[in-house]
């Protein structure tokens, strides 16, 4: 497995080497700060911050609260800091607010930028401005190359099995393409929910694990309570792989798609060009109504703090390397 040395500050020294993901509507601030302090990148997506017109952008405000928390956090735990942060820019055609929300990331130093559904070489322009490093998501090896050609400074391979917009390819086949022609940083996605399957992303050639549904079962996220008691109850095999909901494929609980009054099995696929991530969609509203899950749920027990989550998946993580090393002496 490759050591850190080579990889950007922001990605160094975690306690483990993964990044929580932005869950829409999901990751707020006291989700962020809790990942963060447990050692491990927590983020959210910029359009989760959404105000009333004519109000102070409530994004400034989040950004303020996370920075100020952290601050106290690392004046308090000198010897445990806490991880840096990211920030999700969907960069589609249909987020108005995609400029707005570049200047407060820049006016607040963002460290950390994931950036989604299109990479646009002024919003890598923008992050560097400021110091920030930019990771984009991928669900193949072409996007991949676009990524970098257009500056981003590292890929989230998103592969079969992930949360939410998610991509069809092995996560084998995935990296071994990429790792081909890059060497810069990689998070892996797709059931990445334990520590053993963290490990096991280290060793395809990734950099850091990129987890998601198991956050949704925490205390701290924003999510229905039946939301987070349908993640505890499920498993692989209750996911639905559908474009219907957005215009872009992605992962979903079943439970949540027939409560919709839906039939999962039976869903028609959506043409690509109705691709909306703007406020007048018609069609149920993913992630509001409809839920999107990862296939690695099978692992999560219990709802409680987002620190357990990174407590438990160390944990296994240390324990799964140890066997390893034990069984190649």
């Amino acid at each position: 497995m490759r050591d850190e040395s080579h990889l950007p500050k922001a990605l160094q020294g975690l306690r483990i080497p993964l990044i929580a993901s932005p869950l829409f509507i999901i990751s707020v601030p006291e989700l962020v700060i809790a990942q963060c302090k447990a050692g491990i990148v927590g983020s959210f997506p910029a359009l989760n911050a959404r105000e009333g017109e004519g109000e102070h952008p409530l994004l400034d405000t989040w950004l303020t609260q996370i920075k100020e928390e952290l601050d106290r956090h690392n004046q308090a735990n000198p010897d445990t800091p806490a991880a840096p942060y990211a920030v999700n820019q969907i960069v589609h055609r249909s987020n108005g607010r995609l400029e707005r929300d570049l200047e407060i990331c820049v006016k607040h130093d963002v460290p950390i930028w994931i950036t989604s559904l299109g990479a646009r070489v002024e919003v890598n322009e923008a992050a560097h401005s400021c110091g920030g490093i930019v990771l984009h998501d991928i669900i193949n090896n072409r996007f991949a190359q676009k990524a970098v050609e257009k500056g981003a400074d590292g890929l989230v391979a998103v592969a079969a099995g992930a949360g939410g917009h998610a991509g069809q390819q092995s996560p084998f086949a995935l990296m071994h393409e990429i790792r081909e022609w890059f060497d810069g940083p990689v998070a892996l996605s797709g059931s990445i929910a334990t520590g053993e399957s963290l490990l096991a992303a280290r060793a395809m050639g990734a950099d850091l694990g990129y987890t998601g549904s198991p956050f949704i079962a925490t205390d701290e996220a924003n999510a229905d309570q039946a939301y987070k008691d349908m993640i505890v109850e499920s498993g692989a095999e209750d996911i639905v792989y559908s474009s219907l909901f957005t215009g872009v494929w992605g992962n979903y609980l079943k439970g949540s798609v027939e409560a919709a009054g839906m039939d999962p099995d039976n869903l028609p696929m959506a043409d690509a060009s109705t691709m909306n991530f703007g406020s007048d969609r018609e069609k149920p509203k993913a992630w509001k109504t409809i839920w999107g899950s990862g296939q690695g749920i099978g692992a999560i027990k219990s709802v409680g703090p987002a620190g357990a989550i990174v407590d438990r998946m160390a944990a296994e993580y240390a324990a799964a390397g140890k066997k390893l090393a034990a069984e190649f002496s």
